[in-house]
């Protein structure tokens, strides 16, 4: 759980993903149109890939935990959570507010 909780720590946007995972793609697209640079995370690539799915597992309480979004060092979910933020305006906001858009 420290390896994630270092990691989403360092940068304004941490996903944490599977390489095959077509909403983890999803997500990864959405942050590259906005103009986004997010710190990327695939666990089926990582070394410790294993351990952080499961520290992320019981964080979120979801199993595949992943996509994992943090913006500002703060847990925001899922696809789901990150595509309703995005609709409603608020996902924008909360970028800026991290620092990871200056428009």
């Amino acid at each position: 759980m420290e390896n994630v909780n270092w990691l989403v720590s360092q940068k304004p946007v941490v996903i944490f993903s599977l390489s095959s995972c077509c909403m983890c793609h999803t997500v990864k697209s959405l942050f590259v149109d906005l103009g986004v640079n997010v710190d990327l995370h695939e666990l089926d690539e990582e070394p410790q890939g294993r351990e952080m799915q499961m520290a992320l597992a019981k964080l979120t309480g979801r199993n595949p935990p992943v996509p994992a979004v943090f913006i500002g060092g703060r847990l925001i979910g899922s696809t789901d959570k990150v595509m309703s933020l995005h609709l409603g305006g608020n996902l924008v906001r909360l970028l800026r507010d991290a620092g990871a858009l200056w428009l």
